[in-house]
């Protein structure tokens, strides 16, 4: 489905090891923020008025979480489990890491333009990015979606309610998330793999645009 492969030779069970690799990176960057006591934090998270100087943190903030509960790494990093072995095994381990790199800076765009005075950290616009394929994916194939719809609410909720979470981050991440896996549904079939990789060329040059735009602004 979608480009990626649907057997394995000898029965080979799939292993998700996009998935894996960044479970690693975030698990030993969340080590190397105990380490650095507090250092790492504090280079890589995001805080929309450092953009024009350090945009590298609208990405690198995706990948550090909050030193102070360590239960926003376990939610987060679950989270990628769960749905990176599903989406993994959809779209293949390149076009996933796509999705996921281009979902988290959807979600730092999002923090830019809509909460500009905060500073952020986490994989949860990368991870509700994840949420929007998923439910496109599924509706695209006429997949029963009801209990992810209600999962993705509420999750969403979450962010307006509970203080200290972003919901601008969750939007922009299921916004782009969404328009990535409406590309990959759109070119899966026949040889348009050249018109794939252009379309997600743009989404990345729009999201480019979408911040210079944000820091002028």
């Amino acid at each position: 489905m979608l480009g990626a492969r649907s057997s394995r030779a000898g029965g080979e069970r799939f292993q998700p090891r996009a998935t894996y690799v960044l479970l690693g990176i975030i698990v030993s960057v969340y080590v190397a923020q105990f380490l650095s006591g507090g250092a790492l934090t504090q280079w890589a998270a995001y805080w929309p008025p450092l953009t024009v100087l350090e945009p590298w943190r609208m990405m690198t903030a995706v990948f550090v979480h909050s030193d102070s509960s360590i239960f926003h790494v376990l939610f987060n990093g679950y989270s990628l489990y769960i749905l990176g072995t599903l989406l993994e095994r959809l779209i293949g381990p390149g076009r996933f890491v796509a999705l996921f790199l281009l979902s988290g800076f959807g979600g730092s765009l999002a923090v830019l333009w809509l909460a500009p005075s905060t500073a952020v950290v986490g994989a949860s616009g990368a991870i509700f990015g994840l949420f929007g394929a998923l439910f496109v994916i599924q509706r695209s194939f006429g997949g029963a979606n009801r209990q992810l719809v209600i999962v993705l609410a509420l999750n969403l909720a979450m962010g307006f309610i509970v203080p200290g979470i972003s919901w601008q981050a969750h939007v922009g991440g299921v916004v782009t998330g969404a328009l990535v896996a409406w590309i990959l549904v759109r070119t899966r079939q026949g040889d348009r793999s050249r018109a794939r990789r252009t379309q997600l060329v743009l989404v990345g040059a729009g999201l480019v645009a979408a911040t210079v735009l944000g820091v002028l602004l």
